[in-house]
Protein backbone atom coordinates (compact mmCIF):
# COMPACT_ATOMS: atom_id res chain seq x y z
CA UNK A 1 0.00 0.00 0.00
CA UNK A 2 1.66 3.37 -0.92
CA UNK A 3 1.67 5.51 1.88
CA UNK A 4 1.04 9.35 -0.05
CA UNK A 5 -2.30 9.96 -1.17
CA UNK A 6 -2.85 9.63 -4.63
CA UNK A 7 -3.71 13.03 -5.61
CA UNK A 8 -0.47 14.68 -4.60
CA UNK A 9 0.29 12.89 -8.04
CA UNK A 10 -1.82 15.26 -9.60
CA UNK A 11 -0.64 18.30 -8.56
CA UNK A 12 2.76 20.44 -9.19
CA UNK A 13 5.08 22.71 -6.73
CA UNK A 14 4.03 26.45 -6.77
CA UNK A 15 6.26 27.86 -9.45
CA UNK A 16 5.84 31.27 -8.00
CA UNK A 17 6.64 30.84 -4.50
CA UNK A 18 9.64 28.15 -5.97
CA UNK A 19 11.33 31.16 -7.97
CA UNK A 20 11.17 33.18 -4.57
CA UNK A 21 12.93 30.18 -2.83
CA UNK A 22 15.30 29.87 -5.43
CA UNK A 23 16.31 33.49 -5.55
CA UNK A 24 16.60 33.73 -1.79
CA UNK A 25 18.88 31.18 -1.63
CA UNK A 26 21.54 32.36 -4.51
CA UNK A 27 21.00 35.73 -2.32
CA UNK A 28 22.34 33.72 0.60
CA UNK A 29 25.14 32.50 -1.56
CA UNK A 30 26.43 35.83 -2.40
CA UNK A 31 25.15 36.58 -5.32
CA UNK A 32 23.54 39.71 -6.93
CA UNK A 33 19.77 38.61 -7.53
CA UNK A 34 16.67 40.46 -8.23
CA UNK A 35 13.75 39.08 -7.18
CA UNK A 36 10.79 39.78 -9.15
CA UNK A 37 8.75 36.60 -8.72
CA UNK A 38 6.89 37.18 -5.60
CA UNK A 39 2.99 38.78 -5.89
CA UNK A 40 2.79 40.91 -3.02
CA UNK A 41 3.42 44.69 -2.47
CA UNK A 42 6.46 45.99 -1.50
CA UNK A 43 4.67 48.99 0.67
CA UNK A 44 4.09 48.56 4.68
CA UNK A 45 0.54 48.01 6.13
CA UNK A 46 -0.76 51.55 6.93
CA UNK A 47 -0.09 52.53 10.34
CA UNK A 48 -4.07 53.13 11.37
CA UNK A 49 -4.25 48.85 10.49
CA UNK A 50 -1.55 47.90 12.56
CA UNK A 51 -2.67 50.50 15.23
CA UNK A 52 -5.40 47.98 15.38
CA UNK A 53 -4.24 44.98 15.36
CA UNK A 54 -1.96 46.60 19.15
CA UNK A 55 -4.76 47.74 20.39
CA UNK A 56 -6.61 44.22 19.88
CA UNK A 57 -3.76 42.46 21.34
CA UNK A 58 -4.46 44.92 24.16
CA UNK A 59 -8.17 44.84 24.79
CA UNK A 60 -7.24 40.86 24.88
CA UNK A 61 -8.66 40.17 21.49
CA UNK A 62 -6.34 37.11 21.60
CA UNK A 63 -9.12 34.07 21.86
CA UNK A 64 -10.61 31.77 19.08
CA UNK A 65 -13.08 33.11 16.88
CA UNK A 66 -16.07 31.99 14.98
CA UNK A 67 -15.14 30.07 12.05
CA UNK A 68 -16.73 32.26 9.37
CA UNK A 69 -15.15 35.07 10.88
CA UNK A 70 -16.00 38.21 13.82
CA UNK A 71 -19.09 39.72 13.52
CA UNK A 72 -17.59 43.15 13.25
CA UNK A 73 -15.45 42.04 10.17
CA UNK A 74 -18.36 39.91 8.54
CA UNK A 75 -20.24 43.27 8.61
CA UNK A 76 -17.33 45.33 7.45
CA UNK A 77 -17.26 42.90 4.31
CA UNK A 78 -21.09 42.99 3.67
CA UNK A 79 -20.86 47.03 3.86
CA UNK A 80 -17.92 46.98 1.57
CA UNK A 81 -19.50 44.97 -1.25
CA UNK A 82 -22.82 47.66 -0.83
CA UNK A 83 -20.44 50.58 -1.30
CA UNK A 84 -18.07 49.55 -3.86
CA UNK A 85 -19.64 46.52 -5.79
CA UNK A 86 -23.04 47.48 -5.48
CA UNK A 87 -23.90 44.37 -4.05
CA UNK A 88 -26.33 43.40 -1.31
CA UNK A 89 -25.10 40.46 1.00
CA UNK A 90 -25.99 39.86 4.43
CA UNK A 91 -23.10 39.31 7.38
CA UNK A 92 -24.37 35.68 7.22
CA UNK A 93 -23.46 35.12 3.40
CA UNK A 94 -20.21 36.46 4.13
CA UNK A 95 -17.05 34.12 5.09
CA UNK A 96 -12.99 34.76 6.49
CA UNK A 97 -10.72 32.92 5.57
CA UNK A 98 -6.72 32.49 6.08
CA UNK A 99 -6.11 33.94 3.11
CA UNK A 100 -7.58 33.77 -0.82
CA UNK A 101 -6.38 30.27 -0.69
CA UNK A 102 -8.29 29.17 1.60
CA UNK A 103 -11.29 30.51 0.47
CA UNK A 104 -11.11 28.67 -2.95
CA UNK A 105 -10.04 25.20 -1.96
CA UNK A 106 -12.65 25.65 0.70
CA UNK A 107 -15.09 26.22 -2.09
CA UNK A 108 -14.08 23.74 -4.05
CA UNK A 109 -13.68 21.30 -1.43
CA UNK A 110 -17.36 22.06 -0.80
CA UNK A 111 -18.78 21.37 -3.70
CA UNK A 112 -16.21 18.94 -6.42
CA UNK A 113 -16.83 15.53 -7.25
CA UNK A 114 -15.24 13.36 -9.49
CA UNK A 115 -15.87 14.36 -12.70
CA UNK A 116 -16.90 17.57 -12.22
CA UNK A 117 -15.36 19.98 -14.70
CA UNK A 118 -13.76 23.32 -13.64
CA UNK A 119 -13.04 26.15 -16.75
CA UNK A 120 -9.74 28.01 -16.41
CA UNK A 121 -8.86 30.66 -18.50
CA UNK A 122 -5.04 30.68 -19.33
CA UNK A 123 -2.74 32.13 -18.15
CA UNK A 124 -3.95 31.87 -14.64
CA UNK A 125 -2.77 32.04 -11.24
CA UNK A 126 -0.73 28.69 -10.67
CA UNK A 127 -2.81 27.58 -7.81
CA UNK A 128 -6.42 27.14 -9.29
CA UNK A 129 -6.10 24.22 -11.42
CA UNK A 130 -4.11 21.81 -8.50
CA UNK A 131 -6.74 23.02 -5.98
CA UNK A 132 -9.08 21.96 -8.53
CA UNK A 133 -7.08 18.49 -8.60
CA UNK A 134 -6.68 18.01 -4.80
CA UNK A 135 -10.41 18.47 -4.48
CA UNK A 136 -10.76 15.64 -7.22
CA UNK A 137 -12.39 17.65 -10.01
CA UNK A 138 -10.83 18.29 -14.01
CA UNK A 139 -9.38 21.48 -14.82
CA UNK A 140 -10.64 22.12 -18.34
CA UNK A 141 -7.70 24.99 -19.62
CA UNK A 142 -9.08 27.55 -22.11
CA UNK A 143 -6.55 29.93 -24.08
CA UNK A 144 -6.81 33.51 -23.22
CA UNK A 145 -4.01 34.93 -25.94
CA UNK A 146 -1.49 37.75 -25.96
CA UNK A 147 -3.58 38.71 -29.42
CA UNK A 148 -6.61 38.84 -27.51
CA UNK A 149 -5.24 40.59 -24.70
CA UNK A 150 -5.18 37.64 -22.51
CA UNK A 151 -8.80 38.22 -22.66
CA UNK A 152 -11.46 34.88 -22.74
CA UNK A 153 -13.49 35.08 -25.91
CA UNK A 154 -17.33 34.55 -25.42
CA UNK A 155 -17.20 31.89 -28.21
CA UNK A 156 -14.22 29.78 -26.43
CA UNK A 157 -16.08 30.22 -23.08
CA UNK A 158 -19.30 28.56 -24.68
CA UNK A 159 -17.17 26.19 -26.29
CA UNK A 160 -15.63 24.52 -23.16
CA UNK A 161 -19.21 24.65 -21.38
CA UNK A 162 -20.48 20.86 -20.94
CA UNK A 163 -22.94 19.35 -18.96
CA UNK A 164 -20.33 18.12 -16.45
CA UNK A 165 -19.01 21.81 -16.07
CA UNK A 166 -19.43 22.93 -12.77
CA UNK A 167 -17.56 26.03 -12.04
CA UNK A 168 -16.20 28.84 -13.99
CA UNK A 169 -13.13 30.87 -12.30
CA UNK A 170 -12.95 34.46 -13.47
CA UNK A 171 -9.79 36.68 -11.88
CA UNK A 172 -9.72 40.23 -13.05
CA UNK A 173 -7.10 41.88 -13.10
CA UNK A 174 -5.58 38.86 -13.96
CA UNK A 175 -2.78 37.30 -12.23
CA UNK A 176 -0.57 36.82 -13.93
CA UNK A 177 -1.62 38.89 -17.28
CA UNK A 178 -2.94 42.21 -15.65
CA UNK A 179 -5.09 42.24 -17.89
CA UNK A 180 -8.58 43.64 -16.43
CA UNK A 181 -12.35 43.20 -18.06
CA UNK A 182 -14.41 46.18 -18.96
CA UNK A 183 -18.41 46.14 -18.25
CA UNK A 184 -18.67 44.87 -22.12
CA UNK A 185 -16.10 42.24 -21.96
CA UNK A 186 -17.40 41.02 -19.15
CA UNK A 187 -20.65 41.20 -20.03
CA UNK A 188 -20.30 39.37 -23.50
CA UNK A 189 -18.90 36.49 -21.05
CA UNK A 190 -21.81 36.76 -18.68
CA UNK A 191 -24.45 36.76 -21.69
CA UNK A 192 -22.77 33.03 -22.58
CA UNK A 193 -22.85 32.02 -18.37
CA UNK A 194 -26.76 33.30 -18.52
CA UNK A 195 -27.36 30.14 -20.42
CA UNK A 196 -25.96 27.75 -18.44
CA UNK A 197 -27.78 27.49 -14.77
CA UNK A 198 -25.71 24.65 -13.68
CA UNK A 199 -22.38 26.53 -14.28
CA UNK A 200 -21.49 28.56 -11.28
CA UNK A 201 -19.43 31.93 -10.93
CA UNK A 202 -15.91 31.85 -8.69
CA UNK A 203 -14.60 35.60 -9.15
CA UNK A 204 -11.53 36.33 -7.88
CA UNK A 205 -11.35 40.55 -7.18
CA UNK A 206 -8.14 40.31 -5.27
CA UNK A 207 -6.69 43.14 -7.32
CA UNK A 208 -9.64 45.14 -7.54
CA UNK A 209 -8.31 48.24 -6.83
CA UNK A 210 -5.37 47.76 -8.58
CA UNK A 211 -6.45 48.89 -12.02
CA UNK A 212 -4.76 52.35 -14.06
CA UNK A 213 -5.74 55.48 -15.93
CA UNK A 214 -9.74 55.57 -16.20
CA UNK A 215 -10.19 51.74 -15.78
CA UNK A 216 -13.57 51.17 -14.31
CA UNK A 217 -13.26 47.71 -12.24
CA UNK A 218 -16.52 45.83 -12.43
CA UNK A 219 -16.97 42.13 -10.59
CA UNK A 220 -19.86 39.21 -12.96
CA UNK A 221 -22.92 40.18 -10.61
CA UNK A 222 -22.16 43.56 -10.36
CA UNK A 223 -23.05 43.11 -14.51
CA UNK A 224 -25.16 40.46 -14.31
CA UNK A 225 -27.34 40.66 -11.39
CA UNK A 226 -29.10 37.27 -12.59
CA UNK A 227 -26.03 35.13 -11.69
CA UNK A 228 -26.23 36.60 -7.95
CA UNK A 229 -27.71 33.13 -6.62
CA UNK A 230 -24.51 31.16 -8.18
CA UNK A 231 -21.67 33.21 -7.84
CA UNK A 232 -19.19 33.41 -5.11
CA UNK A 233 -17.16 36.48 -5.06
CA UNK A 234 -13.89 36.54 -3.74
CA UNK A 235 -11.33 39.10 -1.95
CA UNK A 236 -8.58 40.11 0.61
CA UNK A 237 -6.67 42.43 2.16
CA UNK A 238 -3.41 41.33 1.24
CA UNK A 239 -2.71 43.30 -2.03
CA UNK A 240 -4.70 46.86 -1.64
CA UNK A 241 -3.30 47.17 1.90
CA UNK A 242 -0.68 45.63 1.54
CA UNK A 243 -1.40 42.87 4.58
CA UNK A 244 0.11 39.26 2.69
CA UNK A 245 1.44 38.30 5.69
CA UNK A 246 -1.88 38.73 7.83
CA UNK A 247 -3.62 36.08 5.86
CA UNK A 248 -7.05 37.20 5.51
CA UNK A 249 -9.34 36.42 2.81
CA UNK A 250 -13.23 36.66 2.52
CA UNK A 251 -15.89 35.68 0.41
CA UNK A 252 -19.91 36.51 -0.04
CA UNK A 253 -22.23 34.16 -1.88
CA UNK A 254 -24.97 31.70 -1.24
CA UNK A 255 -26.31 31.05 1.86
CA UNK A 256 -26.22 27.00 1.53
CA UNK A 257 -22.45 27.67 0.04
CA UNK A 258 -20.92 29.74 2.97
CA UNK A 259 -22.29 27.37 5.69
CA UNK A 260 -20.96 24.58 3.49
CA UNK A 261 -17.79 26.54 3.44
CA UNK A 262 -17.96 26.94 7.18
CA UNK A 263 -18.19 23.62 7.98
CA UNK A 264 -15.09 22.27 5.88
CA UNK A 265 -13.13 25.29 8.07
CA UNK A 266 -14.32 24.06 10.80
CA UNK A 267 -12.85 20.79 10.96
CA UNK A 268 -9.60 22.61 8.93
CA UNK A 269 -8.50 25.53 10.61
CA UNK A 270 -11.41 26.87 12.36
CA UNK A 271 -11.19 30.46 12.17
CA UNK A 272 -8.75 33.44 11.28
CA UNK A 273 -6.16 34.77 13.70
CA UNK A 274 -8.20 37.21 15.44
CA UNK A 275 -5.67 40.10 15.81
CA UNK A 276 -5.13 39.79 11.56
CA UNK A 277 -9.55 40.13 11.54
CA UNK A 278 -9.23 43.23 14.07
CA UNK A 279 -7.14 44.62 11.29
CA UNK A 280 -8.75 43.75 8.66
CA UNK A 281 -11.89 45.42 9.56
CA UNK A 282 -9.98 49.21 10.26
CA UNK A 283 -8.66 48.27 6.62
CA UNK A 284 -12.48 47.82 5.32
CA UNK A 285 -13.92 50.25 7.37
CA UNK A 286 -11.14 53.41 8.16
CA UNK A 287 -9.28 55.55 5.47
CA UNK A 288 -8.82 54.70 2.03
CA UNK A 289 -6.95 57.24 0.96
CA UNK A 290 -3.48 55.81 0.80
CA UNK A 291 -5.40 52.99 -1.69
CA UNK A 292 -5.26 56.09 -4.66
CA UNK A 293 -1.38 56.77 -3.68
CA UNK A 294 -0.49 53.28 -3.88
CA UNK A 295 -1.84 52.95 -7.43
CA UNK A 296 -0.64 55.94 -8.45
CA UNK A 297 2.94 54.42 -7.82
CA UNK A 298 2.13 50.52 -9.56
CA UNK A 299 1.14 52.89 -12.92
CA UNK A 300 4.77 54.45 -13.11
CA UNK A 301 6.55 51.06 -12.32
CA UNK A 302 4.31 49.55 -14.95
CA UNK A 303 4.68 52.49 -17.42
CA UNK A 304 8.93 51.73 -16.59
CA UNK A 305 8.53 47.79 -17.00
CA UNK A 306 6.47 48.00 -20.16
CA UNK A 307 9.22 50.51 -21.96
CA UNK A 308 11.85 49.12 -21.13
CA UNK A 309 11.19 44.84 -21.86
CA UNK A 310 9.73 46.58 -25.38
CA UNK A 311 13.33 47.85 -26.16
CA UNK A 312 14.62 44.33 -25.20
CA UNK A 313 15.96 42.51 -28.49
CA UNK A 314 13.35 39.74 -28.79
CA UNK A 315 10.64 40.55 -26.05
CA UNK A 316 7.36 42.01 -26.52
CA UNK A 317 5.42 43.29 -24.07
CA UNK A 318 1.74 44.22 -23.64
CA UNK A 319 0.83 47.07 -21.52
CA UNK A 320 -1.69 45.77 -18.57
CA UNK A 321 -4.64 47.38 -17.24
CA UNK A 322 -4.16 46.21 -13.66
CA UNK A 323 -2.88 44.50 -10.79
CA UNK A 324 1.40 44.14 -10.41
CA UNK A 325 2.31 42.25 -12.87
CA UNK A 326 3.81 42.10 -16.34
CA UNK A 327 3.28 39.24 -19.05
CA UNK A 328 5.63 39.36 -22.14
CA UNK A 329 6.69 37.31 -24.36
CA UNK A 330 10.01 35.81 -25.18
CA UNK A 331 8.96 34.29 -28.49
CA UNK A 332 11.58 36.01 -30.39
CA UNK A 333 14.30 34.73 -28.16
CA UNK A 334 13.35 30.93 -28.63
CA UNK A 335 16.00 28.93 -30.83
CA UNK A 336 18.65 31.44 -30.03
CA UNK A 337 21.81 30.55 -28.21
CA UNK A 338 22.18 31.66 -23.90
CA UNK A 339 25.90 33.72 -23.03
CA UNK A 340 26.10 30.71 -21.48
CA UNK A 341 26.17 28.40 -24.93
CA UNK A 342 22.81 26.43 -23.85
CA UNK A 343 19.95 26.70 -26.58
CA UNK A 344 17.02 28.63 -25.54
CA UNK A 345 13.90 26.24 -26.52
CA UNK A 346 11.07 27.11 -24.20
CA UNK A 347 10.22 29.84 -22.07
CA UNK A 348 11.89 28.11 -19.04
CA UNK A 349 15.23 27.91 -20.39
CA UNK A 350 14.94 31.36 -21.10
CA UNK A 351 13.91 32.34 -17.39
CA UNK A 352 16.58 29.54 -16.10
CA UNK A 353 19.31 31.21 -18.07
CA UNK A 354 18.42 34.98 -16.87
CA UNK A 355 18.63 33.98 -14.05
CA UNK A 356 21.99 32.34 -14.22
CA UNK A 357 23.44 35.43 -16.22
CA UNK A 358 22.14 38.04 -15.41
CA UNK A 359 20.86 37.77 -11.70
CA UNK A 360 17.10 38.33 -12.19
CA UNK A 361 14.32 35.82 -10.94
CA UNK A 362 11.14 35.97 -12.90
CA UNK A 363 8.33 33.35 -13.60
CA UNK A 364 8.28 31.54 -16.22
CA UNK A 365 4.79 31.55 -18.60
CA UNK A 366 3.78 27.63 -19.10
CA UNK A 367 3.55 27.22 -14.75
CA UNK A 368 0.47 29.60 -15.37
CA UNK A 369 -0.72 27.91 -18.49
CA UNK A 370 0.42 30.15 -21.51
CA UNK A 371 3.99 30.42 -22.97
CA UNK A 372 6.32 30.90 -24.39
CA UNK A 373 5.86 34.55 -21.45
CA UNK A 374 7.05 35.56 -18.11
CA UNK A 375 5.40 36.47 -15.33
CA UNK A 376 7.34 39.88 -13.91
CA UNK A 377 5.84 41.31 -10.18
CA UNK A 378 7.30 45.16 -10.32
CA UNK A 379 6.22 45.50 -7.15
CA UNK A 380 9.59 46.48 -5.74
CA UNK A 381 11.56 50.05 -6.06
CA UNK A 382 11.77 51.66 -9.30
CA UNK A 383 15.97 51.75 -9.04
CA UNK A 384 15.88 48.07 -8.98
CA UNK A 385 13.02 47.89 -11.48
CA UNK A 386 15.03 49.52 -14.38
CA UNK A 387 18.29 47.89 -12.63
CA UNK A 388 16.20 44.43 -13.34
CA UNK A 389 15.16 45.60 -16.93
CA UNK A 390 18.99 46.66 -18.14
CA UNK A 391 20.32 43.21 -17.12
CA UNK A 392 16.95 41.55 -19.13
CA UNK A 393 17.72 44.04 -22.08
CA UNK A 394 21.72 42.54 -21.82
CA UNK A 395 20.99 38.99 -21.76
CA UNK A 396 18.51 39.56 -24.85
CA UNK A 397 20.97 41.42 -27.06
CA UNK A 398 23.92 38.86 -25.90
CA UNK A 399 21.46 36.16 -27.12
CA UNK A 400 22.57 34.87 -30.96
Amino acid sequence: MAFLADALSRVKPSATIAVSQKARELKAKGRDVIGLGAGEPDFDTPDNVKQAAIEAINRGETKYTPVSGIPQLREAIAKKFKRENNLDYTAAQTIVGTGGKQILFNAFMATLNAGDEVIIPAPYWVSYPEMVALCGGTPVIVSATQENNFKLQPADLEKAITDKTKWFIFNSPSNPSGAAYSYDELKALTDVLVKYPHVWVLTDDMYEHLTFGDFKFVTPVEVEPTLYDRTLTMNGVSKAYAMTGWRIGYAAGPLELIKAMDMIQGQQTSGASSIAQWAAVEALNGPQDFVAKNKAIFEGRRDLVVSMLNQAKGISCPNPEGAFYVYPSCKGLIGKTAPSGKVIETDEDFVTELLETEGVAVVHGSAFGLGPNFRISYATSEDLLEEACRRIQRFCNNCK
